[in-house]
């Protein structure tokens, strides 16, 4: 799958995975599950839920480092920014030559465009928060936070899901 390809995929996948609402509750159930995917394919990973401004999930497994936290944060910033994806905002600006920083004036030291961290979009409310996990490659930490949001709105994840990237 090419580029452009996966952009296609990420919009569809941004328009499609809204949210009824967004609570403790909600983001209990999303982080958990989170989690317990992790656990039982024996990720080692971090996993946030928050609502702009609000964390509502954290978790950080075993064999997680203080860096790890930080990648949460940075990909987080870049949803809260933008209002899509990491991964498909890095990809968009690979598309375009240009990084964050070039385009934006955005540091590094606080914004990171590598795939983990997806838009919490509630129906008639919008995008008001994110979920975020860091620890496998970029295109791996994308794919698990949209297989754990299909799960949770009981869609298929096959639809949905990144193939394996072109060299």
């Amino acid at each position: 799958m090419g580029l452009r390809e996966d952009l296609e995929k990420i919009t569809a996948q941004e328009q499609d995975l809204r949210l009824p609402r967004l609570d403790a509750h909600v983001a209990w159930e999303l982080g958990s599950k989170l989690r317990t995917m992790a656990l039982e394919r024996r990720h080692t990973l971090v996993a946030e839920v928050r609502r702009f401004g609000q964390p509502l999930f954290y978790a950080a497994l075993d064999g997680t480092t203080p860096d790890s936290p930080e990648w949460v944060r940075r990909k987080g910033n870049v949803v809260a920014r933008f209002h899509r994806s990491s991964y498909g905002v890095g990809m968009t600006l690979k598309l375009k030559g240009t990084t964050l920083t070039e385009r934006y004036g955005l540091s590094v030291s606080d914004f990171a465009a590598d795939g983990g961290s997806f838009p919490l979009n509630v129906e008639r409310a919008g995008v008001v928060g994110s979920v975020t996990v860091s620890g496998l490659s970029q295109r791996d930490d994308h794919n698990l936070v949209v297989e754990a949001l299909c799960g949770l709105l009981g869609r298929d994840f096959t639809e949905l899901r990144l193939g394996p990237e072109e060299a």
